[in-house]
């Protein structure tokens, strides 16, 4: 259960985690949010996909109980299923919550499952932010795989943000490169993604995502062909994600389900 009432100004206590622990590295900062009392109640999502493994791994040595949330869009790869169940099951993970959008909103909104074909945005607000918003509403803060390297939107964020005025968003790896994601799954034998090896440096849906050729930017191949970079569960420039005549737009008011 959420603590929100219960917790002091979330603005102060972001300010106050990123001083606190603005030099540690990744694993510290894992194991700080876990057990700091200024972050309430934490759920890591993991997409599973390419990198997420060595969030998964940090969670499981630190806190193998602590809840994680996987979003199956039921578009998703089955490798990505599979592997899905591979690592939960290796890592020893105990609190994995497998979450899906209510069949009687993708009824409505989604009935021949081809929404993504001219409308990414509406199908990722479906499919992922709305089921995602309501895993979240128990919880104070979620751990999140964001990296500074991995964009313009990206290339600002800090160890704690403030994602509403009653949650905010963690971000071990902020300050981490390829390298070094790298070098933490080679030196602790992590499971690999199938698909990376096929080209896929970075997974999501099957229909909205493609292979990346040397030398583009791993993200490529993410919405390949359109301006859309984000899925929408994240914050673009500190502004929350919404939805405006079926584009994707950062706006100054406050997030809501």
């Amino acid at each position: 259960m959420a603590r929100h009432g219960m917790l002091p100004d979330i603005t102060t206590r972001v300010a106050g985690l990123n001083d606190r622990y603005r030099h540690h590295a990744a694993v510290a900062v894992m194991e700080k949010a876990l057990k700091d009392p200024d972050t309430g109640e934490v759920a890591l999502v993991s997409s599973f996909g390419a990198e997420s493994v060595v969030l998964l791994h940090m969670v499981s040595l630190i806190a193998p109980g602590t809840p994680v949330i996987f979003i199956d869009t039921l578009m998703l790869f089955q490798e990505t299923l599979d592997y899905q169940r591979e690592v939960s099951r290796q890592l020893g993970l105990t609190d994995v919550r497998t979450i899906t959008a209510a069949q009687a909103m993708l009824d409505l909104e989604d009935p021949d499952g081809t929404l993504h074909q001219f409308n990414q945005d509406a199908c990722c607000a479906l499919r992922k932010t709305v089921p995602l918003e309501q895993a979240l509403s128990g919880f104070d803060a979620w751990i999140t795989g964001r990296k500074r390297y991995q964009g313009q939107t990206r290339a600002t964020i800090d160890f704690f943000e403030v994602e509403t005025p009653t949650r905010m968003k963690i971000n071990p790896l902020a300050h981490w490169g390829r390298e070094d994601l790298e070098e933490y799954m080679v030196q602790n034998r992590l499971p690999r993604h199938p698909l990376v090896a096929q080209g896929y440096p970075s997974i999501g849906c099957a229909p909205c995502t493609s292979k990346v050729a040397p030398g583009e930017d791993p993200r490529a191949g993410r919405w390949r062909g359109s301006q859309k970079t984000e899925c929408g569960i994240h914050f673009i420039g500190g502004k929350a994600v919404r939805l405006k005549n079926g584009t994707q737009e950062p706006d100054n008011k406050e997030k809501v389900a």
